[in-house]
């Protein structure tokens, strides 16, 4: 018994072919990656680098590390007890922040944390190059998650109600 000759097939390596074409099309045409230490991107205005901290508004109410996927945000705060608004009024408790920590090592860059701050405490800077040699570098605190909160652009303005 004899195969039958399948004809759908009519030129042998057609996609060696294929592939050999698709190679010498885009032989000659110029590279799309960019030398980065030598040439550098400008990224995008709302793009997506690290996350800024506004220390002054954060209130430790811990949700950010709570709803962290990774477990990346390390928080310590404490409470302290702040003189009354009005002569006669009650002293309150205010909680202060201590240490905000960001382990970028583990990071992935979801935005979780930022979306669920309800005090406007974090937002996405565009920085992207805080890379280092040692992992324990990565660990960037509060004073240098301050620093990265001047180069956060403005918001979008709202589109006006009809």
């Amino acid at each position: 018994m004899t195969k039958p000759i399948d004809k759908s097939v009519r030129f042998p390596f057609l996609g060696l072919w294929k592939g050999m074409w698709f190679t010498l099309k885009y032989l000659f045409k110029p590279v799309p990656t960019v030398m980065y230490p030598q040439d550098q991107e400008i990224p995008v205005p709302r793009a997506r680098g690290v996350i800024a901290l506004d220390p002054e508004a954060c209130t430790v109410c811990m949700l950010c590390a709570r709803e962290c996927p990774d477990w990346c945000i390390y928080i310590e705060g404490h409470k302290e007890e702040q003189p009354p608004a009005k002569p006669g009024g009650r002293a309150r408790k205010r909680n202060e922040l201590d240490l905000f920590e960001i382990d970028y090592s583990l990071c992935m860059y979801c935005g979780i944390c930022v979306e669920v701050c309800p005090f406007d405490a974090l937002f996405w800077s565009p920085e992207y190059e805080y890379g280092s040699y040692e992992v324990v570098d990565l660990i960037h605190g509060k004073t240098r998650l301050k620093d990265w909160l001047a180069t956060v652009p403005e918001p979008p303005a709202l589109e006006p109600q009809e």
